[in-house]
């Protein structure tokens, strides 16, 4: 998805824009090649949220995302 010049979060359309290869702010891009056990076997499937969509829709899992700190 980093080779175009925007995005746009699938969640509320907001822009995200790329500069020099790199998002110019957070967002979560998710690429997901569905298999044999799914109903969805041979569809590629992605996505991208903003960090306000991550956000509302982290707080509805029930088992929390796990965070560390990577620095």
């Amino acid at each position: 998805m980093k080779d175009q010049k925007i995005l746009h979060c699938n969640g509320c359309g907001k822009t995200i824009e790329i500069e020099d290869g790199m998002y110019r702010e957070g967002v979560l891009v998710v690429e997901q090649e569905w298999g044999y056990f799914s109903g969805k076997d041979g569809e590629r499937h992605s996505f991208c949220l903003c960090e306000s969509c991550y956000d509302r829709m982290v707080r509805q899992f029930v088992i929390p995302v796990k965070i560390e700190e990577y620095l």
